[in-house]
């Protein structure tokens, strides 16, 4: 009897043991901190409509008086007082150029028309406010409303991404066309604002004669689409010019990441590598190859730099799936606004055949994953860093705060969801060995 427990016991032991012996470790599941593997499409549907709706319920349509907070229904009663009914975001930023950008790509990849209503509402809600306060404007009045800067742009901020979402929504007929603002804009972006002697376009802030990298995607999109809108080859010879010449003063090639700013007085550039800035680059590049015909001058060229951008950016990609806020610095936050450009802008280079799917498309797939982590119940997107100027020392990056009023991070989420939808349903994917694998159809 004694030598049965013996026995029994040992037995138990032994069979709690797991080696490689015993059993197929390499079956065994990972603890990710990131859901992995291919997000089905009506995962990434149901994060689109979270945000829909809390960016529907949040950012009303309408002018009201600025004392009494009543709403303005007549427009010839537009005055000095009149502003637009206060929201979670503004309706004329260029955050807001992108999320109706994000809301037109997410009609047009679900097929579900709230979102171009979206755009519809708004876009026209701005057209009649513009109009009332350019009447306003006749009547002598000096004072500077608020939408003084929509109508009268002093930054590429002010006009280049609304701009080439109005051109996108009049190309989509799903909103009146503007073509007097577009004209405004085109004429700021081309005619007004600062540039370098070569014809680089630039500010003088912080420093004089400063290059940023975000005014890539303040300028170039629009500058794109207005090429392909007008049919007039300007446009298009100055954006890819734009991309070419900061290509060549902020681009590293080593790394394959742009540096931030680029200042003319100095003769050591330091270099910060901000994650949503490289992501303004990259998205800027798509969104040019998108419209730039197949044998223009200066398309192999952007086209190889997308390439070395995408192969730079794939290089730093954290585990989670996020990337960091210096790309390059792995003890900085992780940041969800330029993960979902990132994710965007592949996902889309994979669908134009830019870039290999079996190369980037599980990297991709985790970026989404991550992204899609940071859309909460209420649909507000977390862990986006506020608006954030040009420095020269690592503290400034660092600490920069996070917000879910950040408005960077939903335009991007809405283009990355919506990419990520076209990408998974025309690729032939599958977990092999535990890893995620994209395979020639």
């Amino acid at each position: 009897m004694a030598g049965l427990l013996v026995t029994f016991s040992w037995s138990a032991s032994h069979a709690q043991k797991m080696n490689d012996v015993t059993t197929p470790l390499h079956l065994l599941q990972p603890d990710y901190p990131t859901p992995y593997g291919t997000p089905e499409v009506a995962d990434i549907e149901s994060t689109l409509t979270r945000v829909y709706d809390y960016l529907e319920a949040t950012t009303p349509a309408a002018l009201v008086d600025k004392d009494s907070g009543a709403e303005i229904t007549d427009y010839s009663k537009v005055n000095e007082n009149t502003i637009m009914k206060p929201g979670d975001f503004r309706l004329t930023s260029y955050e807001w150029g992108v999320t109706y950008a994000g809301m037109l790509l997410a009609a047009k990849e679900t097929g579900d028309s709230k979102y171009a209503d979206y755009v519809t509402t708004r876009l026209n809600f701005l057209a009649k406010a513009l109009n009332a306060f350019k009447e306003f404007e006749k009547k002598g009045s000096d004072t500077k409303f608020q939408l003084y800067h929509t109508l009268h742009p002093h930054a590429l901020d002010d006009c280049g991404a609304i701009c080439a979402a109005m051109i996108k929504a009049a190309q989509a007929g799903v909103a009146e066309k503007q073509d007097e603002m577009i004209g405004t804009y085109m004429d700021y972006i081309s005619n007004k604002e600062f540039r370098l002697e070569d014809g680089t376009l630039a500010r003088n802030r912080p420093q004089p004669n400063s290059i940023w990298l975000d005014d890539l995607f303040m300028s170039v999109p629009a500058l794109a689409q207005m090429g392909a809108y007008s049919g007039d080859n300007q446009y298009f010879d100055d954006a890819v010019k734009q991309v070419l010449q900061f290509g060549e003063r902020m681009f590293n090639y080593d790394k394959g990441l742009f540096m931030h700013g680029w200042i003319q007085g100095m003769d050591e550039h330091p270099q910060f590598h901000w994650g949503r800035a490289n992501g303004w680059a990259v998205m800027t590049m798509v969104e040019l190859l998108e419209v730039l015909p197949e044998d223009y001058a200066g398309r192999a060229e952007v086209l190889d730099l997308l390439r070395k951008h995408i192969r730079g950016l794939a290089n730093y990609q954290d585990g989670t799936g996020f990337w960091h806020q210096l790309l390059d610095r792995n003890d900085t936050y992780l940041e969800t606004s330029a993960t979902a450009i990132y994710a965007y802008s592949i996902a889309r280079a994979i669908n134009r055949g830019y870039v290999d799917a079996k190369v980037y498309g599980p990297m991709v797939c985790l970026a989404w994953n991550a992204v899609a982590s940071k859309v909460n119940e209420k649909g507000e997107v977390e862990g986006t860093c506020v608006g954030t100027g040009m420095g020269f020392d690592p503290a400034f990056y660092y600490y920069r705060p996070v917000n879910v009023y950040a408005a960077h991070g939903y335009g991007p989420v809405l283009l990355a969801g919506a990419e990520m939808i076209e990408l998974v349903k025309n690729s032939k994917t599958s977990v092999n060995d535990s890893s995620v694998q994209f395979y020639d159809k």
